[in-house]
């Protein structure tokens, strides 16, 4: 296979296995009110990685429309809202990764992806959810931005940058072992940092606590 034709290949798979944690993500108890952890974003984010943000755009549309057709309960407003939410974190994150290649940098994209899906994803859940939610007005909408929307999208953004620094090497080093990515250029610097697993590890089960708390599992509000 040449370069073009296992990059497709690679983003292919990435797009059916980001689609299949979409569907399980269906299965989970929301975080809080009607809102769910999707961690397709993950994969997605780690296809950027590898790609770049079009890329990641790209897998971002293939997936919300697939879910879209799949039977989600939020129709084409629901659309929008995955389109958005998972582009402002991937696409963000990519972006600042590929302007120079680090773990520092990787850090640095996912902390800035946090933030900005939040603040878009307070902006347009603000404006979307007097559209397709009845007997929502927008200053329902405005009260559920503190006690709701920001907490859940830090929750979100914090599990997925956190997961995506823990499984972007050991799925890199299988898509190279199955030899449908290229050998990394500078080997020295593939190896696992330790220390970025036991900070990831630490922000999930942190993320994880307060997602107990939020659903009265531990210390309930």
């Amino acid at each position: 296979m040449n370069l073009t034709t296992k990059k497709l290949c690679v983003l292919g798979m990435l797009s059916a296995v980001a689609f299949l944690l979409a569907l399980l993500a269906r299965t989970m108890p929301p975080i809080v009110l009607f809102l769910r952890h999707d961690p397709k974003d993950v994969i997605i984010t780690i296809g950027g990685f590898f790609y770049g943000p079009v890329a990641a755009l790209s897998i971002t549309l293939v997936v919300s429309v697939l879910q879209f057709f799949s039977g989600s309960a939020t129709g084409v407003w629901g659309l929008v809202m995955n389109i958005i939410s998972s582009a402002s974190f991937c696409c963000t994150a990519a972006y600042i990764y590929h302007r120079r290649r680090s773990l520092k940098n990787a850090a640095i994209g996912l902390a800035v992806a946090i933030v900005v899906t939040t603040v878009v994803m307070v902006a347009w859940n603000y404006l979307i959810l007097p559209l397709y939610m009845e007997r929502v007005s927008r200053a329902d909408a405005a009260g559920l931005l503190i006690p709701a929307i920001i907490p859940f999208n830090l929750l979100k953004g914090g599990l997925n940058a956190a997961f995506t620094m823990i499984l972007y090497k050991p799925i890199k080093k299988a898509l190279q072992a199955a030899k449908v990515m290229p050998q990394a250029e500078e080997p020295s610097k593939a190896r696992i940092n330790i220390w970025a697993i036991i900070v990831s590890i630490f922000v999930i089960i942190t993320c994880s606590l307060w997602i107990m708390m939020l659903q009265g599992i531990f210390g309930g509000v």
